[in-house]
């Protein structure tokens, strides 16, 4: 049995936390406590599927840029769902909570995996095949999530189901997104599923508020107008991709996808089948957390015709002492707003556009002599632009681009390029005033979002890489390769980066969530109660 040295350890926490703090203040990100060893074990936790309440993607702990080179693999769960099916096996991202991971795969099924060994200590089966993103939030003993068409609680320590509610009205609805979850009310929605093809007629987007406890419905609030704009029989849209986020009064901020059909059809051509804006798509939304009442919002994008969603959770910040709402979409733009009145601050370009960005405005207005023919290759294409959460810290925010195109070849068929051929970059703006301090090319496209620890952003990209860049410069700093393709996010819990490889290409490749772990090769760290 390994005996071990509890000064050794003690010197190593103070050496790591010593080389964190150096980079914390070179990167002007954080501030460290005084006592950096006594702080050791009192890192923040990834806690929410976006970190936090605010969606920041952000977390403090001891990996950084000096101590990054020693990340090394701790353990791998496989994945349980079917890897032969759109989009894979596995697109959520993990929380951490108390010790355990919860994550989900998409099947709907739920893994409670211990943080420390990697060993599943419980699974809860559904079986109920989604598009994803998906995944789990985590709060007072609960674990909420749902399956294709319904929402449930289950008992954080054993998985025992506690409530299930279905929120789907009709085949042409799903829910593909991991929940937001304020002050024992969950917030889950329902989106079009083009899972069975078609455009979803008849679907609307419908966000529900349920008690966390009961599964008993407070309010709900429907994305889109219930007659889809005269023409259920054709149109659909709306609905939440990514959970909400909230302010410190709990009022909840929301992105709203886009509507349908795009490009259109050939008897109702530029979507001339939902006339108008097609409030409230394309829209960051603010409500009353009590009532689903609209405080304000503000639509990016009205009429969208090119599947351009603007589907990225909200993430609530600071600029100067202004308190502002930072979102991003496929429409390829990263959007500021301030947060008291929704009036837009900024908008930045990022990735490749060739001059399609207000065809919108034009067949919103029926000039369709002014609109571009047909084929039409596309940039962003209906993947490209952002397609996961940026992630800030306190001056910059950091974005993940997919610079893949399409081609419609005519109002109805889109033409996608193979999933392996596309190329992206990581992008880096400034928060108070757009612009973009740095931009580094990835050769394979990124759909793992970002995530910020230090003077750190980590991304994923398609061919199965986990990246870790500088967040001052752009330059790597890590990477890893993953047992397969990915296209899910990294979280980031202390000492530990979870990643997955959720969609294997070829039977060399495996379906499995992996852990990333500092190993110095010193005592503390196979010690009995390492944090």
């Amino acid at each position: 049995m390994r005996t071990v040295n509890r000064s050794s350890r003690g010197v190593t926490a103070l050496v790591v936390a010593a080389l964190t703090a150096a980079t914390l203040t070179a990167a002007g990100t954080a501030e460290v406590p005084g006592n950096a060893a006594a702080s050791w074990c009192h890192w923040g936790s990834w806690e929410q599927p976006n970190a936090d309440q605010a969606g920041t993607r952000a977390v403090r702990g001891p990996i950084s840029s000096w101590t990054a080179p020693h990340l090394r693999p701790a353990w791998s769960v496989p994945i349980q769902a079917p890897t032969d099916q759109w989009p894979g096996a596995y697109a959520a991202t993990p929380v951490v909570v108390d010790g355990v991971v919860y994550t989900q795969d998409l099947d709907s099924n739920v893994y409670a995996i211990e943080e420390r060994t990697g060993r599943l200590l419980w699974l809860k089966e559904y079986d109920s095949h989604t598009n994803g993103p998906n995944g789990v939030a985590v709060a007072d003993g609960l674990v909420m999530g749902a399956t294709l068409t319904e929402a449930f609680g289950l008992d954080a320590r054993t998985g025992r189901e506690l409530w299930r509610h279905k929120l789907t009205r009709n085949a042409s609805e799903a829910i593909d997104m991991a929940p937001g979850v304020h002050d024992g009310t969950v917030y889950i929605s329902t989106v079009p599923s083009f899972l069975n093809g078609g455009n979803a007629e008849g679907a609307v987007g419908v966000l529900w508020a349920i008690d966390a406890r009961s599964g008993a419905t407070k309010w709900k609030w429907n994305t889109v107008p219930t007659d889809l704009w005269g023409r259920p029989d054709i149109n659909s849209g709306g609905g939440l991709w990514y959970p909400p986020t909230f302010d410190e009064h709990g009022d909840l901020y929301v992105t709203v996808a886009n509507p349908n059909p795009f490009v259109g059809t050939d008897e109702f051509p530029w979507g001339s089948s939902r006339p108008g804006p097609n409030l409230y798509t394309n829209s960051v939304v603010k409500l009353d957390a009590e009532t689903g009442r609209v405080v304000w919002y503000h639509q990016v994008a009205p009429h969208g015709i090119y599947d351009w969603d603007l589907q990225n959770s909200p993430i609530l910040t600071t600029v100067r002492g202004r308190p502002v709402v930072i979102t991003s979409g496929k429409t390829g733009y990263v959007y500021s707003l301030d947060r008291e009145t929704g009036r837009q601050l900024w908008k930045t370009p990022v990735g490749k556009h060739n001059g399609h960005d207000d065809d919108n405005l034009l067949a919103m207005a029926g000039q369709y002599d002014k609109l571009p023919s047909f084929p039409l290759e596309l940039y962003p294409g209906a993947l490209g632009g952002v397609p996961t959460p940026g992630a800030v810290d306190r001056n910059t925010v950091y974005v993940a681009v997919n610079n893949m195109g399409m081609t419609w070849e005519d109002q109805e068929t889109p033409s996608m390029p193979p999933l392996t051929s596309g190329t992206g970059e990581l992008v880096a703006l400034d928060l108070a005033s757009g612009r973009i301090k740095w931009s580094h090319p990835l050769d394979s496209s990124p759909y793992g979002g970002t995530s910020v620890t230090n003077d750190l952003v980590f991304t994923t990209t398609f061919d199965g890489t986990v990246h870790a860049h500088n967040t001052r410069t752009g330059e790597p700093v890590w990477q890893q390769e993953l047992p397969g393709t990915t296209n899910s996010p990294v979280a980031i819990n202390g000492d530990t980066v979870y990643a997955a490889s959720g969609w294997p290409q070829n039977e060399d490749e495996r379906a499995e969530i992996v852990a990333y772990r500092l190993d110095f090769g010193w005592p503390w760290a196979s010690a009995p109660g390492r944090c």
